[in-house]
């Protein structure tokens, strides 16, 4: 469907009780940069009481920092299901870390394929741990900054001898490799996507490159999204999802009314109800005529 056309919606669509959305690439196109016809479209959504939830592939800092600069701190669904906290408050209504074993085996799973991912950890200091040489893009390392802890343990005193060690100990939420060349991406994909749900797509950030992330088996956001309904008294049948991306399958396919930017990864245009304009375009604010 070309931008700005919509589905047959057979029977009528109740009205939207929750927006859901991503940010790379639905959102914002950068996350230096919003349209103010998007920030309109999300002080409309608070003016009529229909709520906001981020649902993305990043970490907290990651997600928080950018969206602070707009005066933004909506809930959010991070790392792709695995953590849900309100932005505003800090409240967490989801946490859901891999399994001890499986996250050693995703663990073996980067190391038989030779990389050395980033991995994200609930931890009271760090959000991610990294070891000496991590295969993620360096500009991606420099961004982690003190986020970013070495062989740590469950605690900020307690050192470990290696990574895998510190897997073995702490809470993970997730792993990845960002703005790495797709060969890498293509090869932690072969050795994880039996094991982990791995998502591999283009890199939004680094053009020509590719971005890979791995979550436990069977998680995605949708997950997040009906914890928060749970919290909050939402009929999950009445939810609008704007998203663009392979991360973004189980979300759209759930929701209700599934708004897709033009520019998406084929398998989310697949799935759009409604197609709108790409972000870099403010394509975002064009959900606001679907709530009704």
């Amino acid at each position: 469907m070309p931008p700005g056309t919509t589905a047959p919606q057979t029977p009528p669509m109740p009205a939207v009780e929750l927006v859901v959305t991503d940010l790379d690439g639905t959102f914002w196109h950068t996350d230096d940069h919003l349209p103010d016809a998007v920030l309109g479209a999300v002080a409309e959504l608070e003016r009529r009481g229909v709520p906001l939830l981020v649902a993305t592939g990043r970490r907290l800092a990651s997600t928080r920092d950018p969206l602070a600069i707009f005066g933004l701190a909506p809930p959010a669904i991070m790392l792709n299901g695995a953590i849900g906290i309100d932005l505003r408050t800090s409240e967490r209504f989801h946490v859901a870390p891999y399994p001890t074993e499986q996250a050693l085996t995703a663990y073996d799973g980067f190391v038989a394929a030779g990389l050395s991912p980033v991995v994200y950890v609930d931890h009271p200091r760090w959000d991610v741990l990294l070891s000496h040489d991590p295969d993620t893009n360096p500009a991606h390392v420099k961004a982690l900054g003190d986020t970013a802890g070495r062989h740590y343990g469950p605690d900020e005193r307690t050192m470990v001898d290696d990574l895998r060690a510190a897997v073995a100990v702490t809470p993970v939420l997730g792993f990845s490799m960002i703005g790495v060349p797709f060969p890498d991406a293509e090869a932690a994909y072969a050795a994880l996507d039996s094991v982990v749900e791995v998502h591999l797509d283009r890199s939004i950030d680094f053009p020509g490159l590719a971005s890979l992330t791995a979550a436990p088996r069977g998680q995605s956001k949708w997950d997040g999204v009906l914890a928060f309904c749970t919290r909050h008294g939402i009929d999950p049948t009445r939810v609008l999802a704007v998203a663009d991306g392979p991360n973004d399958i189980e979300l759209l396919t759930n929701a209700a009314l599934r708004a897709v930017p033009a520019v998406a990864h084929p398998s989310a245009l697949a799935l759009a109800t409604t197609v709108i304009p790409s972000a870099q375009d403010g394509g975002w604010a064009e959900i606001l005529p679907l709530l009704d």
